[in-house]
């Protein structure tokens, strides 16, 4: 970043190249890696990115250098959504990550990990909440009230959009 780009919440046209840059709970850079702007509706940014890393099982869910991520930023809600396909389009579930709005600066999305993940199985039978107790060390309930609450906040509503099959739940498949 120069300093004189402007955050913004509007998407690039589709097929823009993009970074996608994750920032840790202290605002340090987490990673960067590229992406590609797809259709967004109002309220998100979406992006297609390689999986494009080593092999990770996380025990839960398991990402191979092959995989495909849909990527929706939400800019009005705390909060994100990761379909993982695998290099064939099957769907193997949703990663997702209570956040703050994301914004775009520049050529980069940015978002702002805030502890709480979920994972979404196809079948939304299962929903694993994750990292509660990484919150819990943190602090933030006693430092950072409202934060916690926007933390919180974040939590109930991806519980909700899960079960409730709201976008980009409702993406079973990669697009052409």
């Amino acid at each position: 970043m120069t300093g004189t780009e402007q955050r913004t919440t509007t998407p690039p046209a589709a097929g823009t190249p993009i970074d996608i840059v994750k920032l840790r709970p202290d605002s340090s850079e987490a990673i960067r890696y590229p992406g590609e702007v797809i259709s967004s509706p109002d309220g998100w940014i979406a992006t297609r990115a390689p999986w494009g890393q080593r092999r990770m099982d996380l025990g839960y869910l398991i990402f191979e250098p092959t995989d495909i991520f849909l990527e929706f930023f939400s800019t009005v809600e705390p909060l994100n959504v990761f379909a993982n396909f695998t290099e064939d389009g099957t769907l193997k579930g949703w990663y997702c990550n209570v956040t703050r709005p994301s914004w775009v600066q520049g050529n980069a999305v940015y978002w702002h990990d805030l502890y709480i993940d979920i994972i979404a199985y196809p079948d939304r039978d299962d929903v694993l909440v994750l990292d509660e107790d990484e919150l819990a060390a943190s602090g933030v309930e006693a430092s950072d009230p409202a934060l916690y609450q926007l933390i919180m906040a974040g939590r109930t509503r991806l519980l909700a959009m899960v079960a409730e099959n709201a976008y980009p739940f409702t993406i079973q498949e990669l697009p052409e």
